[in-house]
C-alpha cells in the first residue's frame, strides 16, 4: 500500500525538527512576509534555506506558504522573495490569490506550485481548470465530503492535499472577514484575531444596556466556536478515496502539540499499512488524543454538512489533561532537557517514544548542566534528570509530559 504524506506544520524552527522526528513525510512553514500566519515564529529567508538543509537531509519536504490575498501594495518584493525560495532548495510554493500565482510562475517556473485551502476549490471543473495552468498540487476546501474528493480524485491526476486535523474557521474555508471589521486584523493578510473564539450577547437597539437570553452559560455565548477537526479515523476512507497528502493544521499551536499530533498520525498510517485498511484502530489511539487536548472533535464535512452538534457553545477550549514537560535536547540515561513547564524531585513524567509507546517515568533528581542539584524545574531551564526506571531510549526533539493540575 502506498502511504499518503504525512503533512505537518512548522512555525518555527523548533517545530519543525519535532515534527521530523515524530515521522512527518514533509512540513509547512511561513516567511515573514506574504504568509496567512503573521503571529507564528515564521522564517528568514535565510532560515527557510537551514529548514529546508535539515529537513532534506532526513528525507523529509518543505513546502513554504505564500497564501496571502494580495493588495497592489504586497506585491511590492515579491518576484525577488521567490527567488530566494527557489534557491533555499524549497520543494513547493503554497499560493491562493491568483495574482500571486502569475508572478510565482513568471519568476520561478520550476518551483511545483501547490494552491491553498483558501482558493476554495470544492469541484472538479475548479480542480482541471488550476491544473490546466500548472498547479502541481491542490488542498480542497474543506467543505467537501469523502464522497466528494473521490470523485474528484477520478476527474484529475493533479496532487490532493486534504485537511485531516485542527481548528477550524467559523468561515467558507477561512476566508473571514470578522475580524477585521471588529479589530481592524485582516485574517486575509495573516492577521487574525481569532473573534469566533469571543463570547458574545445579544443586545437589541432599542433598549440599550438590556441583554437577552442567548448565553449558553454564565460567561455569554460562544455562538461561531466550531470544534476541532478529527479525521484520525477515517484515513483509511480518505487513503481510498485517493488523497496524496494528509495536512495538520497548527503552524501556531506548541511545540508538544505538533510533536504529539504528528506521532499519533504518523502511528495510525503505520498501522493500517500493516494490518490493512480494514483493520480497527486500537483503542490506545484514542486514549492517546485525549491526552493531546482540544475544543472537542468533529469529522466536518466528511459525511454530511455539520449541524449544531459540531460547535462548542459553552466556551473556546477544553482543559488539557497533560501539559508539556519538556524537550530533550541531549539524548542518554541522564537527558538533558529544556524545561517548559515546572515540575519537582518525586513528579511523575512521561516520554513519548517515537512510535505510540509512552514511557513513564519519577523524577530521581534534578540537576544543572555543572551537576549541582536542582530542588525544582522551571520553565526555561537547560537540566539534566535523573529517572526510574533509567530510559531506555531516550532521543534529543523528544518530548516529556505531566498530567496537568486539576483546575
Amino acid at each position: 500500500m502506498k502511504l499518503p504524506e504525512l503533512l505537518a506544520p512548522a512555525g518555527n524552527f523548533e517545530k519543525l525538527r519535532t515534527a521530523i522526528h515524530y515521522g512527518a513525510d514533509a512540513v509547512y512553514l511561513g516567511g515573514e512576509k506574504f504568509s496567512l500566519r503573521a503571529n507564528a515564529g515564521n522564517f528568514a529567508t535565510e532560515e527557510i534555506a537551514r529548514a529546508a538543509a535539515y529537513a532534506h537531509q532526513r528525507g523529509v519536504k518543505v513546502y513554504v506558504t505564500a497564501n496571502i490575498f494580495a493588495h497592489n501594495r504586497d506585491l511590492e518584493g515579491l518576484p525577488g522573495y521567490l527567488s530566494g525560495l527557489k534557491e533555499a532548495g524549497v520543494n513547493g510554493l503554497i499560493v491562493a490569490d491568483p495574482g500571486v500565482f502569475a508572478i510565482a510562475r513568471r519568476t520561478v517556473p520550476g518551483l511545483p506550485i501547490h494552491l491553498s485551502t483558501q482558493a476554495n476549490v470544492t469541484n472538479r471543473e475548479a480542480v482541471r481548470f488550476w491544473e490546466s495552468l500548472g498547479v502541481r498540487r491542490l488542498n480542497l476546501a474543506r467543505e467537501l465530503s469523502l464522497a466528494e474528493i473521490a470523485e474528484i480524485r477520478q476527474a484529475s491526476g493533479a496532487e490532493l492535499e486534504v485537511f485531516v486535523h485542527g481548528a477550524l474557521c467559523i468561515s467558507y474555508s477561512g476566508r473571514c472577514l470578522l475580524s477585521l471589521y471588529l479589530t481592524g486584523r485582516d485574517a486575509n493578510q495573516g492577521d487574525c484575531a481569532h473573534p469566533c473564539r469571543y463570547s458574545y450577547r445579544l443586545e437589541e437597539e432599542k433598549r440599550p444596556g438590556q441583554f437577552f437570553p442567548i448565553e449558553e452559560d454564565s460567561h455569554g455565548a460562544y455562538i461561531f466556536s466550531a470544534k476541532d477537526l478529527c479525521l484520525l479515523k477515517r484515513l483509511p476512507d480518505l487513503i481510498r478515496a485517493g488523497a496524496d497528502s494528509l495536512k495538520i493544521e497548527g503552524r501556531m499551536k506548541s511545540v508538544y502539540y505538533v510533536g504529539a499530533i504528528t506521532r499519533l498520525y504518523r502511528a495510525a498510517l503505520d498501522f493500517w499499512k500493516s494490518e490493512g485498511l480494514d483493520a480497527p484502530l486500537p483503542e490506545a489511539f484514542a486514549e492517546e488524543l485525549m491526552k493531546i487536548g482540544s475544543r472537542g472533535w468533529t469529522e466536518n464535512f466528511c459525511d454530511e454538512p455539520p449541524g449544531q452538534e459540531e460547535m462548542l457553545y459553552n466556551g473556546p477550549r477544553i482543559n488539557h489533561e497533560y501539559a508539556p514537560a519538556g524537550i530533550v535536547r541531549q539524548g542518554g540515561p541522564r537527558p538533558l532537557i529544556e524545561v517548559r513547564s515546572p515540575f519537582a524531585q518525586g513528579d511523575e513524567i512521561e516520554y513519548l517514544g517515537r512510535s505510540l509507546a509512552n514511557h513513564s517515568h519519577r523524577i530521581k533528581a534534578i540537576s544543572d548542566q555543572e551537576d549541582r542539584p536542582c530542588p525544582r524545574a522551571n520553565p526555561g531551564n537547560l537540566l539534566r534528570l535523573e529517572l526510574d526506571p533509567e530510559p531506555a531510549a531516550c532521543e534529543s526533539d523528544g518530548l516529556f509530559r505531566k498530567k496537568s493540575p486539576v483546575p
